[in-house]
């Protein structure tokens, strides 16, 4: 992929996005201890934030528009602002907050940058794995771990009886109900099934080729926008499809060579549940 197409802002709004989710992954880290206290809950009991989940996201607003004052964001934790400039920042501050929250390892900070719409630059920070992932609009994508940068290349299963799978459920029991059916019907199909709880880190490891493909219904701007670049930019087939039914979109990321089958597959099992 050639560099001709990036876009004229991509190296300032990734510079910033990377000066940005380092603090904010390094104040999430230092919180596991106390991951406990003070935690709320949203649109039901299972749907929970923390107090970190909020300095966190309070962290990345203030530098973000201190650096760029006129941009617009859309966060998590209720950051809602429409800017002037064009460019739209995307936050999540915890990705993954129940695993935060339970002390397990799979969690993340992530930040995407549009640009009048389209997403020029991605930042997911794995913070338990101390493993950045990051791309750029037509210039690819990389991880980072301990001063090592690594070019990221999806994997090529040659079937989907081959593919090994990553996915997630919803908070919605309902919808959660209905993602178990459909999984139930698809895991005979393919090699294996993983789950990580964190939508951005599933995207991340399947841009990596630590797994092969992702899918996930009932998310949403923030638990994907940041990842999905660095999926597509790692050669993955990036689809948000709506028309699946209660839990719209659908997020999939597909190697190209079995992208089709599985898209189809996932369409007609939704179609079930």
């Amino acid at each position: 992929m050639t560099t001709r197409d990036v876009h004229p802002l991509a190296d300032e709004l990734l510079t910033l996005a990377l000066t940005t989710a380092e603090p904010a992954a390094d104040l999430v880290r230092a919180g596991r201890s106390g991951a406990a206290d003070h935690v709320d809950t949203k649109s039901n009991p299972v749907d929970v934030v923390t107090a970190v989940d909020r300095a966190s996201e309070q962290l990345v607003v203030a530098r973000l528009l201190g650096a760029r004052p006129d941009d617009g964001v859309l966060g998590e934790e209720g950051t809602s602002r429409t800017g002037t400039s064009g460019v739209r920042w995307v936050v999540d501050p915890i990705d993954g907050t129940v695993n935060f929250l339970y002390g397990l390892d799979s969690f993340a900070v992530c930040i995407a940058a549009e640009v009048e719409g389209t997403t020029e630059v991605g930042v997911v920070v794995d913070v338990a794995a101390g493993e950045t992932f990051a791309a750029v609009r037509g210039r690819g994508a990389w991880s980072t771990r301990d001063g090592v940068t690594t070019p990221l290349q999806a994997s090529a299963p040659v079937s989907v009886a081959q593919t090994l799978v990553a996915t997630g459920f919803a908070y919605d029991a309902g919808i959660r109900g209905r993602q178990g059916r459909v999984l139930a019907g698809l895991l005979p199909l393919v090699r294996d099934v993983r789950r990580f709880g964190s939508a951005a880190v599933e995207l991340c490891l399947a841009a990596a080729g630590r797994v092969d493909a992702y899918y996930q219904l009932d998310l949403k701007p923030w638990d994907w926008t940041a990842a999905a670049l660095v999926a597509a930019e790692a050669g993955l087939v990036v689809r948000v499809s709506e028309g699946h039914g209660v839990g719209d979109p659908l997020v999939q990321a597909f190697p190209p060579g079995v992208a089709d089958e599985l898209d189809a597959l996932l369409a007609q099992l939704h179609a079930q549940g």
